[in-house]
């Protein structure tokens, strides 16, 4: 049986676990607090499908009927216990639903709570959480077991991300319609369960800059505000890097503008991020060249016009060396210090070579505060950057990938949440290993 570590990030077969066949989840656990266990189903931005697709005591079974609360203990007890059981048909859901999150609730903080396991079933046990005391802060929520589709393969994340204001709280926080009242009688209906509280998600600060210094950016800044504060990263000090592919099947990219919309939608992250406002770029393709920094100043048309546009951009011959880039920045932010993280989001449409190269390269970096998002743009063959997230030897699981054949086949909404998806619990895991100031 696999034992489960927070933060860590694997597809279900990686366990032995069939995501063909249904599973079952087991919720165990010894605790003197009454405590809730819910899931949620989710679309690819990480939003709620709708108020039907909370599955918990009140309302056992998902639409779709492959989502299903077969067992709940309301009764406390001193002895450890179960307190819930699901049964989930990952291949029988709906489409349109991205991930199932179980999450843990309670009207106090959850620190009281002594023990709780998660068991994962398919005619025998084939993975546990465990979480105890330590794990539990002075939060009333916490977002345990993830699961997800990425690449079209089912996956499970087990996030442990603690959160304030209990089971209401993570209604907002996922999409759910929330009122200003509170109502604490578990029997209320789904629907008054889903409107019990409201929280403070009013983080203007970033949507108050872009007003000021980029008003063509303010519906990018409060997209971004959203995915920040889910996560709450709002007050995050981080370097933030953008690392382009120049090569020359990217022309088309740079010639439609699709690049230089990489940089907008990147910079509202850096400028929640960054205390300079501002992103550090470089381009590759034989050779690599640092740009410079990418601020609200000159952010319109930098593509375009810096170190005199992209044609320009002294890079050798247009081929691909994604190891030579990837040593550079590495080396740039070690002599700048690395006192707080850096976030890198590397652009590639594919043709990946050196391998080998690469994956020494990630490996050492993994000791390091950094994490890097590789995107595949409306390209192939990306090779080692699409199964780096597998890749073995490493401190820390240090990066995550997705492919997309165009950004206009994305919202800023769904591209948000797949930029950020799995920097949280590497920053939590970096943070836990010392990589990074607490």
């Amino acid at each position: 049986m696999n034992q489960l570590t927070i933060g860590q990030r694997l597809p279900l077969s990686n366990l032995g676990i069939d995501d063909t066949a249904p599973i079952t989840l087991q919720f165990t656990r010894q605790s003197p607090i009454e405590i809730d266990i819910s899931c949620f189903a989710l679309d690819i931005a990480g939003k709620l499908i709708n108020d039907d697709y909370m599955v918990f005591y009140n309302q056992p079974t998902s639409p779709c009927g492959q989502i299903k609360l077969t067992h709940y203990e309301s009764q406390l007890t001193a002895n450890k216990g179960i307190q819930a059981e699901f049964d989930v048909n990952l291949s029988k859901l709906p489409t349109t639903i991205d991930s199932l999150f179980f999450v843990l609730s309670a009207d106090t903080s959850l620190n009281q709570i002594q023990s709780l396991e998660i068991g994962i079933w398919q005619q025998t046990q084939k993975a546990q959480a465990h979480y105890q005391v330590a794990d539990f802060a002075q939060q009333q929520a916490s977002m345990l077991l993830q699961l997800y589709r990425k690449n079209g393969v089912w996956r499970l994340a087990n996030v442990a991300q603690g959160f304030n204001g209990g089971l209401a709280a993570i209604v907002q926080y996922f999409g759910g319609d929330v009122a200003d009242e509170v109502v604490e009688d578990k029997n209320t209906t789904a629907n008054q369960t889903l409107s019990t509280a409201k929280i403070n998600t009013s983080k203007v600060s970033l949507e108050k800059v872009m007003l000021q210094k980029a008003p063509k950016l303010v519906n990018l800044a409060k997209k971004a505000s959203v995915s920040l504060e889910k996560r709450q990263l709002q007050q995050l000090t981080a370097k933030v890097a953008l690392v382009l592919d120049a090569t020359g099947s990217m022309n088309r990219q740079y010639k439609e503008g699709r690049v230089q919309e990489v940089v907008n939608r990147l910079l509202p992250l850096a400028v929640s991020f960054d205390d300079d406002q501002a992103l550090d770029c470089w381009a590759f393709g034989e050779h690599s060249q640092y740009l410079g920094e990418v601020g609200l100043d000159n952010y319109e048309g930098f593509i375009d016009s810096v170190q005199g546009g992209w044609r320009k951009w002294e890079l050798g011959s247009r081929t691909n060396n994604e190891a030579g880039v990837m040593e550079k920045v590495t080396q740039f932010y070690k002599d700048d210090g690395l006192d707080v993280p850096v976030y890198i989001l590397f652009i590639s449409d594919g043709g990946v070579r050196d391998t080998r190269g690469i994956s020494r390269i990630m490996t050492d970096a993994a000791k390091l505060p950094i994490f890097w998002q590789f995107v595949g743009l409306g390209g192939s063959s990306y090779g080692i950057v699409k199964k780096l997230d597998d890749m073995t030897g490493r401190l820390v699981d240090n990066c995550s990938f997705f492919e997309l054949d165009d950004l206009d086949d994305i919202s800023e909404e769904a591209l948000y949440e797949n930029m950020l998806e799995e920097f949280p619990s590497w920053l939590k895991e970096a943070t836990e290993l010392g990589l990074t100031a607490k």
